[in-house]
């Protein structure tokens, strides 16, 4: 499978943003509270016209529907501002996105107030007194406090169903991996037991101890490192130089990786065989040779690790399924809340590695 699949399939499989609160939540959330902010209002006309202190003559309908209409209109906008649009369409830091909420939210109030009394002004015969302004506008503040904390609300139950979802999707994805490990499980005491057995056969030949030994530390970390989601770079780095030798073992000179990373980030942790998988995607979909030698950079710039290598590719390549990739972006994605970035320019393969989560 060629290279250019593994990245495209790769990308397809970024981590989709917040999910929508359903419109009909919206509708009959905006309906209910425009009834019931009007409700007082609309009592104290009906009440009047009854007395007979008032003309009836349409005055109580039409004022009934503008208010009702103008409530509902600014109930919903600001629902679907707070509850969806900032989630679902924008990507910020919270701090940026509560600071930009709340300025459009006043914006908001301050121009549909404005609209308001313009409108009641230019269709309704009455005036609006000082008084009933000052009302209108503290109404309108109180609705847009509520509306905000219901909006929260809304979004905290979709992210809450959203991560129920997530969590029983990795509960069965377990189960399958449990079960696939079961049927394919080595005994770890026969396979050191045979490892121990062969050093002992080639001890003579240093190059060869050297290789098995190097290969029974790698087992050895594997074994360990499937207990825990995350292990330090130290020990990732570690693991990738006895990976390492294994393959210069084979290439000899026409394979190198150089290591160029900030010492204060080996305390950083990552997803394990993280970076043996990168160098291994690298070893199997380029040509290595004595025109073309394969030179792996791992380095770091600020808190990120970027792991690339030049393109040459294989004339043939063995079929491959192309989960590498996918699988090593969803383990990021779900235990360190970050996101892989992948790309491939001037027959360049790079991958960057966040060692730090993103802000939610």
């Amino acid at each position: 499978m060629e290279l250019s699949y593994l990245y495209r399939r790769a990308n397809a499989l970024k981590p989709m943003r917040a999910k929508p609160v359903k419109q009909e939540t919206l509708v009959r959330i905006s309906l209910l509270l425009a009834l019931l902010v009007s409700l007082p209002r609309n009592l104290y006309l009906y009440n009047t016209i009854s007395a007979g202190n008032l003309d009836f003559s349409g005055i109580w309908l039409a004022d009934f529907i503008f208010r009702v209409a103008f409530l509902f209109g600014f109930s919903w906008t600001v629902l679907y501002l707070n509850a969806n649009l900032a989630y679902t369409r924008v990507t910020l830091h919270p701090l940026w996105r509560y600071s930009a909420l709340i300025v459009l939210n006043v914006a908001l109030m301050v121009l549909t107030l404005f609209l308001w009394e313009w409108l009641h002004s230019f269709l309704m015969e009455n005036e609006l007194t000082h008084e009933d302004i000052g009302f209108l506008r503290f109404r309108y503040a109180i609705l847009l406090l509520v509306l905000f904390f219901i909006a929260r609300i809304l979004r905290l139950q979709r992210d809450q169903q959203a991560s129920l979802l997530i969590n029983e999707k990795l509960k069965r994805e377990n189960l399958k991996n449990e079960l696939a490990s079961l049927k394919t499980q080595v005994n770890p005491h026969f396979l050191f037991n045979s490892l121990n057995t062969l050093a002992s056969l080639v001890r003579d030949n240093e190059e060869a101890t050297n290789f098995v030994n190097k290969l029974s530390r790698m087992y050895r970390y594997i074994l360990q490192s499937g207990e825990s989601d995350l292990v330090t770079l130290e020990e990732e780095i570690k693991f990738l130089q006895n990976y390492i030798y294994l393959i210069k073992t084979r290439y000899r000179d026409r394979f190198e990786v150089d290591l160029a990373i900030a010492p204060d980030l080996y305390s950083a942790t990552i997803p394990p065989l993280a970076l043996q998988l990168l160098v291994e995607n690298a070893v199997k979909h380029n040509e290595i040779s004595e025109t073309h030698p394969l030179r792996v950079r791992i380095y770091s710039e600020g808190d990120t690790l970027y792991v690339e290598n030049p393109i040459h590719q294989r004339t043939s390549m063995p079929e491959q399924t192309g989960f590498g990739l996918a699988n090593l972006r969803k383990r990021f994605a779900i235990i360190k809340k970050a996101d892989i970035a992948i790309s491939r320019v001037n027959d360049t393969f790079r991958v960057a590695l966040p060692l730090k989560a993103r802000s939610v």
